[in-house]
């Protein structure tokens, strides 16, 4: 059992119960601390005149404060690796430290043990595209469709860092877009509420993604009766000549979506909701599924899909 020191407070605490005249029995029954933990204060206040903690025997090592150093400097190079990595790092520069003792060090030099974030991976042209493209839109207007709805596990994954740095990229796992679910779906919304949801058979390609965005893009926007823009991502399919093409001859206009740019579609908080309830409904085979999601689906209240799109500066 681990035994931790009481803090100083709670023994200022015990001695000022103490001379006011309880005893300790009654002062161990009120502040809910051990008897004999009691009389051990006590008797050291008695001898040493002080509830500070005293200067323990023994003394550091000459060689602490350079393996302290180390410790922390490899531990800031390599964020993800482990206690036993480290200590096994140091073990080769003839160092050799407990992995509690490693632990109590980077507690005591700001760095915490935290599972680490997963982050697209990001090039340098990634970088200034996202760049470029925040500045040129700041304030952005609503997006409009997205078109999948997909379920993959993901592992966990640990990083030492200070705080304020979980989205420093030292400190996150890159990721690339991969996986997939049991069923594809199309969608979209506007402040006036969801629109068409559509399942998509097999694998989309560019024609099957224009002819649904011809079947039910259109259809949608017609009853907007209102000016909007077009969002999709830089799926191949979406950025083919042919799918270019047709949104420029339809005079559709598009936002342009930079490589590796972070979600920002609102129709994302809606995949959200439809999960939720779609799950609860617990579907049992595909046709399940199809049939809920389109009945949740058409329930999203209009008012949440206003408040979403008002969130967007216009």
């Amino acid at each position: 059992m681990v035994r931790r020191e009481l803090p100083k407070h709670q023994r200022d605490l015990i001695v000022e119960k103490y001379q006011s005249g309880e005893g300790f029995k009654r002062i161990s029954k009120v502040l809910n601390v051990p008897w004999n933990t009691v009389k051990t204060v006590i008797i050291n206040w008695r001898k040493y005149g002080t509830t500070e903690t005293l200067p323990r025997t023994g003394r550091l090592s000459k060689n602490y404060e350079k393996m302290r150093r180390k410790l922390v400097r490899e531990a800031s190079k390599r964020p993800t690796a482990t206690l036993k990595e480290l200590q096994e790092y140091l073990a080769s520069t003839g160092c050799v430290l407990h992995v509690t003792t490693i632990s109590h060090i980077h507690h005591l030099n700001g760095l915490w043990g935290r599972v680490a974030r997963r982050k697209h991976f990001l090039t340098k042209k990634n970088l200034q595209a996202r760049l470029k493209f925040a500045k040129a839109c700041g304030k952005m207007c609503y997006g409009l469709m997205k078109p999948r709805l997909k379920f993959f596990a993901k592992g966990m994954f640990g990083a030492t860092k200070k705080t304020n740095t979980t989205h420093h990229p030292k400190n996150t796992i890159p990721t690339v877009k991969h996986g997939g679910g049991s069923i594809m779906l199309w969608g979209c919304f506007s402040s006036a509420g969801t629109r068409a949801l559509v399942r998509v058979e097999g694998i989309m390609n560019s024609s099957k993604y224009k002819a649904i965005l011809a079947q039910n893009l259109q259809a949608s926007v017609r009853k907007l009766k209102m000016k909007f823009t077009f969002q999709h991502d830089n799926d191949p399919k979406h950025k083919s000549k042919s799918t270019k093409a047709w949104l420029h001859q339809k005079k559709i206009n598009v936002l342009e979506w930079h490589i590796q740019n972070p979600d920002l579609n609102l129709i994302e908080h809606l995949w959200g909701d439809l999960k939720r309830a779609v799950h609860q409904r617990c579907p049992r085979n595909l046709t399940d599924l199809e049939r809920f999601c389109k009945e949740e689906w058409a329930n999203i209240a209009t008012s949440r899909c206003a408040i979403l799109i008002d969130s967007y500066p216009k």
